[in-house]
């Protein structure tokens, strides 16, 4: 069945009013939370969750939502500024992990917090030293103390975004990945919900970062951090590692990244557009014309990178949609989330690049936001699975190789 690129009434509404939120809640702060990096953004965050509460908007990421709308949205929210949009006050990562691999029970326990009271936010930690793009090696462990049936996580998590706010604020919560036994590899790997105020986990720094500096990232640990049985995601039938149905919980939890990276490359998007947009109407103020209809012989360098800028934004922006109105489809999308992904991290790159390029000295002064957008753009290719993951992703797809086979 063929796909539309022509967006709905209901994205086009949510895409204004997004747009009105980056203009009016996020562009005036930016450069505040860039340099306050560890700053609650109030002034975005209050509105934020003014406009979610008070509309009773969904906000865990699940298809339901509508998978292009959430896209259409974010690019528009990145377009403002992409630190702060990772400061949204929702459940982000770790909703879409409760949405993608959790119980309808456990959806409603988790997710319905979210509606109302004071801001709150979710997270997901996955990173550990040893163990980044290589998800399996995770060396966190959980062990089911049967007197008590509940599962002792101890480990320590790197790289968390929002793990901070998520920990500090009643009604948040943190899915941890860890495994239930370290020689099962993938099939012992798990995710379990940690809620803010849990005994045994703890905020002990977040990092400093070359972007999206408004988005605190957290390094947790976890000593003998207890939860109850129920809060290990899906069906908790199984108290310990097995080939069968311990990979189908690492593969659960992995679905995630399904959901969430077509979001991401949304991100990349927004933020790719803004600089975009910033060349061009710089360049109409000075009066250049970009002449579409001649020739790349007979167009200027300038020309020809701005349309080069804008043929990378557009492809990165349809593979983005694609995958995610598989999503809205119920279709699977494994191989398009990772090839939206791995487009829309090169693209930004390359575009916000250019664009301080084009723009010379005050590109690459903080005069300008420009030079900040080119920070924040690089972490679209690196979070979610590196630039080299996603393509290898792509390849054993295409392929059919399994991961054994094509390292």
């Amino acid at each position: 069945m063929p796909i539309s690129f022509d967006l709905n009434p209901g994205s086009v509404s949510g895409q204004k009013e997004m747009h009105e939120i980056a203009v009016t809640h996020m562009r005036p702060w930016s450069r505040k939370y860039d340099v306050h990096e560890h700053e609650m953004p109030w002034e975005f965050v209050n509105p934020m969750w003014a406009r979610a509460t008070g509309k009773g908007v969904k906000l865990d990421g699940s298809p339901g939502d509508g998978m292009v709308t959430v896209c259409v949205q974010t690019e528009e929210l990145c377009w403002g500024d992409a630190g702060l949009y990772l400061r949204s006050p929702s459940p982000l990562l770790g909703g879409s992990a409760v949405a993608a691999a959790g119980t309808p029970e456990q959806r409603e326990k988790f997710l319905s917090p979210f509606r109302t009271g004071k801001p709150k936010w979710g997270a997901m930690a996955i990173t550990e030293s040893q163990a980044g793009s290589d998800a399996a090696n995770i060396q966190t462990t959980a062990v089911l103390d049967e007197k008590t049936n509940e599962w002792v996580l101890n480990g320590t998590k790197i790289f968390c975004t929002a793990g901070d706010a998520a920990l500090t604020h009643e009604g948040g919560f943190v899915v941890i990945w860890a495994t239930l036994d370290k020689s099962a590899g993938r099939g012992g790997i798990k995710s379990f919900v940690v809620t803010a105020g849990t005994p045994g986990i703890k905020v002990v720094g977040c990092e400093k970062k070359l972007g999206i500096r408004a988005s605190d990232t957290a390094t947790l640990v976890l000593e003998n951090c207890r939860v109850p049985y129920n809060h290990l995601l899906g069906k908790a039938e199984v108290k310990k590692a097995d080939d069968s149905k311990g990979d189908k919980g690492f593969k659960g939890a992995m679905a995630t990244f399904d959901a969430s990276r077509p979001i991401v490359a949304a991100m990349a998007v927004g933020v790719g557009r803004a600089a975009l947009d910033f060349v061009k109407e710089e360049l109409t103020r000075q009066g250049v014309k970009i002449r579409y209809d001649s020739p790349p012989t007979q167009q200027t360098a300038i020309e020809r990178d701005v349309i080069d800028m804008e043929a990378e934004l557009q492809a990165a922006r349809l593979l983005t949609w694609r995958a995610a109105k598989m999503i809205d489809r119920g279709q699977r999308n494994n191989l398009e989330a990772s090839m939206a992904k791995a487009k829309a991290g090169l693209a930004v790159t390359k575009i916000t690049q250019k664009a301080v390029e084009l723009l010379g000295p005050p590109g690459y002064s903080q005069k300008l936001l420009v030079e900040k957008w080119m920070r924040d753009a690089k972490i679209n290719d690196i979070y979610e699975g590196t630039q080299q993951i996603n393509q290898l992703i792509v390849a054993r797809r295409i392929l059919d190789y399994s991961s054994s086979v094509l390292r």
